[in-house]
């Protein structure tokens, strides 16, 4: 990697230890959503590996359009060879019924299939985008990737989420101030079943967010109750009473009974707010 000004030397020592991670996976499959960290990822894997690497988009029902159309996009942009794969999580039982551990099974799906692509076609790796600040939060999919022997490179290389994007933005890519976005299914309460239905209501209803300006927001499916978080320096916007009519015209339209505006904004991860220390636990 070309030496940046922009990057200090303790992070062009990561991402010298990153590029130094990725030559030692040999041909690699990278897990690839379009979000900053598997992007970063795929394009540092791609600038050292060349075609001895792929990046593998999973598409379901879990993925918005919009999140789907702007990682082939940036995969096109940076020419990073890509495969789209399917995986079907729905259709398994303990994904659909959302408890706590629903990321696990997806991810176990995901891996599975990247296993089996990996096998056939003669990689020798898998690897993820998870971070070291990934760490401190609730995230069962790192089980999963753990039980699959997956590997970590941007771990490895003791990147944060701030380093990432700071390495993604000296690169030049349009990614590195992309708002995080998980898949559509954490946007369900624990314990509602999954439906593609639901799934199209959280979808399109964060659409219509986006269509009205908003940057940073989550839509929170609570049954016949829409919870929507905006982030806190949005939130005025989001407060004045004309976009409270917005916001009724859009969800009632949705099927939802209820329409609520969460005072506290948007925060990552707030479904799992709810979950008691053991199930905490469950995960690591």
């Amino acid at each position: 990697m070309p030496t940046s000004p922009d990057l200090t030397p303790e992070l062009q020592q990561k991402r010298q230890k990153l590029d130094s991670c990725l030559r030692s996976l040999g041909r690699v499959l990278v897990a690839y959503s379009g979000g900053v960290d598997s992007a970063y990822l795929a394009q540092a894997a791609h600038e050292i590996l060349g075609d001895q690497m792929l990046a593998v988009l999973a598409d379901s029902p879990s993925l918005a359009r919009v999140q789907m159309e702007d990682a082939l996009s940036f995969a096109h942009e940076q020419s990073i060879p890509l495969k789209v794969i399917n995986t079907d999580e729905m259709e398994k039982p303990e994904y659909v019924r959302n408890d706590a551990m629903r990321c696990f099974h997806c991810k176990d799906e995901l891996f599975t299939v990247m296993e089996q692509f990996r096998s056939q076609f003669g990689y020798e790796s898998v690897a993820y985008g998870v971070n070291l600040d990934d760490q401190g939060d609730f995230r069962p999919g790192q089980k999963a990737a753990r039980s699959h022997g997956v590997v970590a490179p941007l771990l490895e290389a003791g990147l944060g989420k701030q380093d990432i994007r700071d390495l993604a933005r000296a690169a030049g890519l349009r990614v590195w101030q992309k708002p995080a976005s998980a898949c559509l299914s954490s946007r369900i309460e624990y314990g509602r079943p999954v439906t593609r239905e639901s799934l199209l209501q959280v979808e399109h209803g964060e659409d219509a967010l986006r269509g009205l300006g908003f940057e940073q927001f989550r839509v929170r499916h609570h049954g016949n109750l829409v919870r929507i978080e905006i982030a806190r320096e949005e939130l005025s916007r989001a407060l004045q009473p004309w976009m409270a009519d917005e916001f009724m015209k859009i969800f009632k339209a949705l099927g939802f009974a209820y329409v609520t505006l969460d005072l506290e904004g948007f925060r990552s991860g707030s479904m799992n707010a709810v979950l008691p220390i053991e199930v905490l636990n469950k995960a690591k």
